[in-house]
């Protein structure tokens, strides 16, 4: 059964969620299979550049695979450094308008509630009405939007852990909305971070 959340964060919001996920239980990290890992590393060689072009961490950049099942892990975090994925997570995909979407849909309109693919820089972290949540600014003409549709980096508690493949987790309006548990994972590093970090969002 499919059950539509209204959320309004203060300031920056994803207004609403629709959601079909399981309870939050530990994380657990893993690099994934050759394939999936050949076309992380894809995306990293021009991340690496686009990095030290532009003066961002140089270190850490985090890889959304829209492409993927939505009950997969595919919130990557990849050290340039070691040329390798440290954790990854289930990460959930804009509704689009419609109660529920099951595979992602893309759009840089404002209004639309789909997502938006392209590279994005981290920025501010604010304390919102559903906690923790970092803004964010779209560097391509494909998601020159995000600032101003509010579509921000947040958790919400039904957002699970675990795969639930091939069931769905549930839609956003179009923010990368993680596990509170994930969440913090990231703003360890996000916090720590002394120069932008990227968040680059592909399908």
């Amino acid at each position: 059964m499919k059950i539509i959340f209204l959320l309004a964060l203060s300031l920056f919001s994803c207004d609403k969620i629709h959601t079909n996920a399981e309870s939050i239980s530990a994380p657990a990290l893993s690099t994934g299979d050759t394939k999936e890992s050949a076309r992380i590393k894809s995306f990293a060689t021009e991340a690496k550049k686009f990095c030290k072009e532009h003066k961002f961490n140089a270190k850490i950049f985090f890889l959304v695979d829209m492409s993927l099942h939505s009950g997969k892990k595919r919130f990557f975090v990849f050290d340039m450094k070691a040329d390798s994925v440290v954790c990854k997570a289930l990460v959930a995909h804009g509704a689009c308008g419609n109660d529920f979407l099951e595979n992602a849909k893309f759009s840089n309109e404002k209004g639309c509630g789909c997502s938006a693919v392209g590279k994005c820089k981290i920025g501010g972290k604010y304390n919102g009405r559903f906690g923790t949540a970092y803004k964010l600014y779209g560097l391509d003409s494909s998601n020159s939007n995000v600032f101003a549709r509010a579509i921000v980096l947040h958790s919400y508690y039904t957002v699970p852990d675990k795969e639930t493949y091939p069931d769905p987790i549930g839609n956003s309006l179009g923010c990368p909305m993680v596990s509170a548990n994930f969440l913090k994972q990231l703003e360890s590093r996000i916090d720590k971070s002394a120069t932008p970090i990227l968040l680059w969002i592909v399908n």
